[in-house]
Parts: structure tokens; sequence; C-alpha cells
């Protein structure tokens, strides 16, 4: 396992590397001129060119994406566009860990409600609950979220009065409870469908019927034998998803005050603010390969038949 983590690592670096620089030639040729973004329309000529040169900008590609890969290793990753003044760095660093709450909050609702919804919809396998179970999924993953959430803002803050209806204060504030919620709700749906079929997957197995023949309780066939084989398709799912905490969600973000990441990318997309644009990438490229190795060195501990650096199950 050792080495298996270790050739992973070393190639994290390269894939950062391909990641990063094709996102900045693409805002190196991309519309608008840095050096107009930050002076305005009313720019002086010769000023923009002092600008150009006292920032490199007029360097070659190659020696300018060297030069901020050096300081991105540092740790700095240059000065935005958008706000004067103000570093790359420190305006993530306050953005990260609002959509970080936000999107745990979220990812504890669908797996709290989805893995108990769909074992239990798998246990009832052509009986009526597990027919309104997969009907409700369906439902709650085609609703968008620009309908969700108007809806549970009229319900529970207008109608009822009992929720909030913008703002943060923070993970154990009331004010999170609505936008978890909007973002929960369809992976509710996901969570519930992707643990129905892999346990009705794992239900019909050999080693199922041999553990009930040995004479074990129902309740440890359901969770040592069949739910925890069953995991492995939510678990790679859920490493998606972690991977995801700290992107947020422009609409939900925008629609509850929420100052969050998502909020930020989109508003440096429309302000054409790179050095912003760049962190994001390469802050979300590392957190979904440490994602992703994490959820593959989660799998033998799931089923042990399972050799990471082959991709099979051993006999």
């Amino acid at each position: 396992m050792g080495s298996y983590i270790a050739r992973r690592l070393v190639w994290t670096p390269v894939l950062l590397l391909i990641v990063s620089f094709i996102t900045f030639v693409l805002g190196q040729f991309g519309p608008g001129d840095p050096v107009q973004i930050i002076m305005g329309q009313r720019s002086n000529p010769e000023a923009v060119q002092r600008i150009r040169e006292q920032r490199g900008l007029d360097d070659p590609v190659v020696v300018q994406y060297a030069r901020y890969i050096r300081g991105a290793v540092q740790g700095n990753f240059g000065e935005s566009f958008q706000y004067r003044g103000r570093s790359v760095g420190e305006l993530i660093a306050r953005r990260i860990p609002v959509s970080a709450q936000l999107g745990l909050a979220a990812l504890i609702i669908s797996v709290g409600a989805g893995i108990p919804l769909g074992l239990f919809a798998a246990l009832k396998q052509g009986s009526g609950w597990d027919t309104v179970t997969v009907a409700a999924t369906l439902v709650g993953q085609s609703l968008p979220v620009f309908f969700t959430a108007p809806v549970l803002l009229m319900i529970f803050a207008l109608k009822l009065g009992v929720l909030p209806t913008h703002g943060w204060g923070g993970f154990f504030d009331a004010r999170i409870v609505l936008p978890a919620l909007v973002l929960g709700v369809p992976g509710i749906a996901i969570i519930t469908r992707l643990t129905r079929a892999s346990t009705l997957d794992v239900v019909n197995q050999d080693y199922v019927r041999t553990a009930r023949a040995k004479g074990l309780t129902e309740h440890s066939v359901r969770t040592r034998h069949i739910l925890r084989n069953a995991m492995i398709p939510v678990v790679t799912t859920l490493g998606f998803a972690l991977a995801g905490l700290a992107s947020g969600s422009f609409i939900v973000e925008f629609f509850f005050g929420i100052p969050g990441v998502g909020l930020l990318a989109i508003e440096s997309l429309f302000a054409r603010d790179y050095p912003v644009i760049m962190a994001l990438v390469l802050i979300g490229t590392t957190l979904f390969v440490l994602a992703n190795l994490l959820v593959d060195l989660a799998y033998p501990f799931l089923d042990p038949r399972i050799r990471l650096g082959g991709g099979h199950l051993g006999g």
C-alpha cells in the first residue's frame, strides 16, 4: 500500500502542472487585458504599458507561468485584479471555510437520509414502500435549486417564520439550515438510488446466503455483509462530494447571501480576475486528487478482496 500511495503522490504535482498550465494559457489568451481591468476603462496608455512592464506581463508565457508557479509553491497566488490591494490567498482563505461548512452540512443531510432510505428500499424490493421511495428520489433529484430554494423560503421563513431567510453565521447557526437543505435534497436522491442498486446487487451474493445459513442474526447480516459491501459505489460518490466541499454553489450562495467560494468564483469569472481563477483551479484539482486517493484507500477496508495497485478482486 505504501508504494501505491507513493506513486499516486508522485503523479500529483505532474497533474497539477498540466492543469495549471492549461488554465494559465487560457487566461493569457482569453478576452480582457489584466492591466485594463486593474486601471479601468479611462486608463493612460503610457501608464498601462509601464504597469505591464513592472508586472512582467510582457515576458513570454512560459516565463510568466514559471514565475507564477514559483510563487504558488510558496503560497503566494498573487494579487486580485478585482479587489485592489488584496492578495488572492487572503480572499480564498476567508471563503473556503464558509463553503466547506455549508457543503459538509448538506453532505450530512444527504448521507444521513440517503443510506437508510436506499437500504430500506432494497430490502423492501417490489413492495409499495420500494415504489414510493424510488418515486420520491426521482422527484427530489429532478427538482432544480432555483425551485426548491424559493419554496423552502416560503414555507419555513415566510409562512412558519421558524428559520431566517439569508446571511451567514457559521455551522451551528440557524441560517445554515435552509441552504443546506437546498443542497442536500438532491444528494439524498442520488445516495438513495446508489445504495438501493448496490444493495440489490449484494443481497443475492453467495456469501450473504452463507452468512444466513450459519445462523447469523439478520442485523449482523445486514450490517457486516450487505451494507458494508454495498457502500463501495457510495464511497466513490462521497469522495467526489468531499472534493467539492470547498467549491461552493454559486446559486445557493447568491440566493441566501452566503460569502463562499462559489460566489467568489463567479464574480472572478465575470471580472476576469485570473489570479483568483488560477488559485481556485489549483486548489480544486489538489482536493480532487487527494479525495480520489482517500477513496481508493477506503476500498480495502470495505472489501478485503480488493488489492490496491492491481485494481482487481483477490482470490
